[in-house]
């Protein structure tokens, strides 16, 4: 180690020596190149002469060269200064005790003063009062440390303004010198304008958010559970356990694929579909919710979050459910009614035609239904319809369809009998017989009379049934269910508890039509 400081100076002994005899040797070949005087005096005063040539001419090159070298000095000072002085950012250096020995333009500017008056100024001055403490202990680091040390403060000017500032710092250190700190200090006044403006909104949609009725998620582009508004804790709970979970997870599974779908064409495509679907809570109920999902995008325009603004219409369903039961079935015994009854009877008579299969519609009317409101009120007749429908029920399919007609009437559709005439005849009449014999069991009815102690009633209760084949649209369902009404009067006329097919032959026969030929 102690002789590396001549080897040096012997380096550049020898770089320094290489130079001089490059510089003689273009000085000579200057001179060379030069006209001669013819009258050169003796030897030894022209090589005198030529040696002082030669230092002439490496003078003048000298010269020449530390003026190029002084313009590149200057180019470069100037460069220097343009860099440094209108730096997009400022540049200080702070003494040990914390005053100001150098500031770019940039720097004074951001100070608010003018940069001769803020030479020797201790820098703390220019801290705002809250952040005061926090930059001692930053300085007092950077003066420690060698790493780079960065903080963010706020710089109060003289005009009272404020402005938020970020800074780096390093300790730079020199021999025999006390250390100082030099500080790039950057405006970031716009980033925390855009941080602020971000925040309020984000504490806009927090405020909404948690103040609505609607159930607000944000979900990761798998579906992932980021945020639920407290709205969630009235169907699952603690809302904020629900971070990171599956939001697809509680979904009805008849639903599940459908929401997903519609949650991969949001990412896909940017647009929200508007949704309906059942949530399966813990309990095992169902809720009924309407969504509308809307993506977010990123500063790259970039898919990056989704939300989705859902709310509860169970019972708006319920409503819709209600209004189509007091639209289709009758409020008391809850069988379809005749508004129903048409659209089931179509339907049988379409299936007829693409089956080939007959059907057939019975029309039943209690018997002495009158006497049981005139005895015991229509409290005891409301409790004997609805069993009614009840045993009729109990006595067709699933395919086939019970509505009541009106007041003790009811009608029976059979789909899907025979192709045969008379085997769907043979299938009616056990249906209609199985009908009418659960009909005609006496009838236990359990009647609460104003200020009475309930009372059980028996009664004794038959039917009358008329039936009617259809196959096809031969016919009208006006013209079925009047001929099924005339078949039912025939089993009326028969004694009641029984009865009748419509024979078209018999009507006509009863009505005198001549079918012969003439």
């Amino acid at each position: 180690m102690g002789n590396k400081p001549n080897i040096l100076d012997k380096q550049k002994a020898e770089i320094e020596a290489s130079f001089a005899s490059a510089l003689r040797a273009a000085a000579e070949l200057k001179l060379a190149s030069m006209p001669q005087q013819k009258d050169a005096s003796t030897r030894p005063v022209g090589e005198i002469l030529h040696e002082l040539q030669v230092h002439q001419i490496e003078l003048e090159m000298q010269n020449d060269e530390l003026r190029r070298a002084q313009l590149i000095i200057e180019e470069s000072r100037d460069r220097y200064v343009n860099f440094y002085d209108f730096s997009p950012v400022g540049y200080i250096s702070l003494n040990r005790e914390g005053m100001i020995d150098e500031i770019n333009l940039t720097g004074a500017t951001m100070l608010g003063e003018a940069r001769n008056k803020l030479l020797r100024r201790r820098f703390a001055n220019f801290i705002a009062a809250e952040d005061r403490d926090h930059w001692y202990r930053y300085f007092m680091n950077v003066l420690r440390r060698d790493d780079k040390l960065t903080c963010e403060l706020a710089i109060l000017r003289d005009d009272g303004s404020r402005l938020p500032v970020y800074l780096d710092g390093l300790r730079l250190s020199k021999e025999n010198e006390d250390p100082v700190a030099r500080i790039v200090m950057s405006d970031i006044s716009e980033r925390k304008r855009a941080e602020e403006s971000v925040r309020e909104k984000e504490e806009f949609f927090r405020m909404i958010a948690e103040n609505t009725e609607d159930f607000v998620a944000v979900l990761d582009l798998k579906g992932m559970r980021l945020y639920n508004s407290p709205s969630y804790a009235r169907l699952f709970g603690d809302h904020e356990s629900l971070k990171g979970t599956d939001s697809f997870a509680d979904i009805h599974p008849d639903d599940r694929e459908h929401v997903k779908s519609a949650f991969r064409e949001t990412v896909r495509t940017g647009t929200g579909l508007k949704i309906e679907y059942r949530f399966v809570l813990a309990d095992g109920s169902i809720r009924h919710m309407e969504s509308l999902g809307g993506l977010i995008k990123n500063s790259h325009d970039q898919a990056s979050r989704v939300i989705v603004v859902s709310r509860d219409i169970t019972e708006h369903k319920q409503a819709e459910e209600k209004i189509r039961s007091l639209a289709f079935f009758d409020t008391l015994t809850q069988l379809p009614n005749r508004r129903m009854l048409d659209d089931r009877l179509n339907q049988a008579m379409a299936t007829s035609k693409r089956s080939g299969r007959y059907g057939a519609l019975m029309f039943l009317d209690m018997d002495n239904f009158k006497s049981l409101n005139d005895q015991h009120g229509h409290r005891a007749g409301d409790l004997l319809l609805k069993e009614v429908a009840r045993r009729i029920n109990g006595c067709v399919r699933e395919v086939d369809t019970v509505a009541r007609f009106g007041g003790d009437e009811f009608v029976v559709v059979l789909s899907e009998l025979d192709i045969d005439k008379a085997e769907s005849t043979m299938l009616a009449s056990i249906v209609a017989e199985k009908i009418r014999a659960a009909l005609a069991e006496p009838y236990e009815l359990k009647i609460q009379q104003k200020g009475r102690v309930k009372s059980t009633i028996e009664h004794h209760c038959t039917s009358s049934i008329g039936v009617m084949l259809f196959i096809n649209h031969e016919a009208s369902t006006e013209d079925i269910l009047k001929w099924a009404d005339m078949a039912m009067y025939k089993a009326k006329e028969a004694g009641r508890n029984s009865i009748r097919f419509y024979d078209s032959k018999d009507w006509e026969n009863a009505a005198g039509i001549n079918h012969a030929t003439p």
